[in-house]
């Protein structure tokens, strides 16, 4: 069974404002290349996969797609959401906006707590990816689920004693299809992205 789609930490959600349209923009157009892209998208049961997030300005606080938004072509700003505050080990993600946070928001955390220079992350889906790099690249315990201090913590262990801080790609070997690139811009992790595939 896929585990796909199930948010494991525990969300306190804030009904508000959507961000401003220029504050994602760039995330908005990203997020929609992906989507075109296949690499973002919903499984035939209905359970959307994939999500992009934007770190505002030098804080911990994000923009990321909002949860269950997989099946949407084109996303509008409601459908974005602002994670204002986490606590990793606690297992808590608070976010406002018109709906939560992205069921990997804790995973977007984790990897923003890894180096402040990293201001944007992609989380895509894909099968050929996901196998041909398979432990050629960084990769995570296959027995440490996505969006868990467990998956905050194997991060770590990879963007310490791996190439993970200069390939800026890693696979997740317990989510079936994931890999998430990261970088300074949303343009750089798209970047990654796009090699890969083309190699």
């Amino acid at each position: 069974m896929r585990d796909e789609g199930v948010t494991k930490y525990h969300c306190e959600f804030e009904e508000g404002e959507p961000p401003t349209l220029a504050a994602i923009a760039d995330l908005m157009r990203c997020r929609d290349r992906l989507f075109a892209a296949h690499l973002i998208g919903v499984y035939p049961d209905g359970i959307g996969y994939g999500n992009a997030s934007v770190r505002i300005e030098s804080s911990n606080r994000f923009f990321i797609t909002g949860t269950q938004t997989g099946h949407k072509p084109t996303l509008m700003a409601a459908d974005y959401c602002e994670v204002i505050d986490y606590d990793i080990q606690q297992n808590r993600v608070r976010c406002r906006g018109k709906i939560p946070a992205s069921s990997e928001s804790m995973t977007h955390a984790a990897v923003y707590e890894l180096n402040p220079a990293i201001c944007a992350i992609i989380h895509v889906h894909n099968r050929d990816l996901w196998q041909k790099y398979m432990h050629r690249l960084p990769t995570t315990a296959a027995a440490v689920p996505y969006g868990t201090p467990a998956m905050a913590a194997e991060m770590r262990r990879l963007y310490e004693t791996s190439e993970l801080p200069r390939l800026k790609m890693l696979i997740m070997a317990g989510h079936e299809e994931g890999l998430i690139t990261f970088g300074a811009t949303l343009a750089d992790a798209e970047q990654v992205l796009l090699r890969a595939m083309s190699i």
